[in-house]
């Protein structure tokens, strides 16, 4: 039950950061970091999918409310959790279909190398979908590139610095 009341006060606090701070960051005029990824990335591997969806769709759909960018974090968080768990198998190995039994993909409990390429993944498909479809068009392309590797290189470096801070090692339990 602590565990659950953890996983939503996270939620609302990266949320309430997200909006009152994130959003109205813009480094280079081209990187603005999605901290709130970092809630969607802690959830528990083992959560039913169909919970993971309405929580990526939520979280998705408040940032879209304080953004006004009509769904694009929506679409963009529910693929986000859709292609979750692929991404876990595959840097899990072929062979590895089960999560390790971990609860949560965190340093500490997985390797520094894994944790990167899981945020650097998930991330850089967030950034690709979400600007797509915010600019809906080719045109300029190279300014489209550039704030798609600003964003996704800055929430990189935010993420990982977050998670390493707040879980640097792994807790004994009794």
């Amino acid at each position: 039950m602590n565990n659950v009341i953890a996983n939503i006060l996270r939620f609302f606090v990266l949320l309430l950061v997200q909006v009152a701070i994130c959003q109205h960051i813009s480094l280079f005029g081209y990187m603005t970091p999605a901290l709130f990824l970092l809630a969607l990335y802690l959830l528990p591997l083992e959560m039913p999918l169909s919970l993971q969806y309405v929580i990526g769709f939520a979280t998705g759909f408040v940032t879209d409310a304080f953004a006004h960018t009509l769904g694009v974090s929506s679409f963009a968080c529910t693929l986000l959790m859709f292609l979750r768990p692929y991404i876990v198998r595959m840097l899990n190995g072929a062979n590895n279909v089960k999560f390790e039994n971990i609860d949560r993909p965190v340093p500490g409990v997985k390797d520094f190398r894994w944790v990167f390429l899981y945020t650097l993944t998930l991330t850089s498909i967030y950034e690709v979908v979400a600007v797509l479809l915010e600019t809906m068009t080719f045109k300029n392309f190279g300014h489209t590139l550039l704030v798609i590797v600003g964003n996704t290189l800055f929430s990189v470096f935010v993420i990982l610095c977050i998670e390493y801070i707040f879980h640097s090692r792994v807790k004994n339990e009794p």
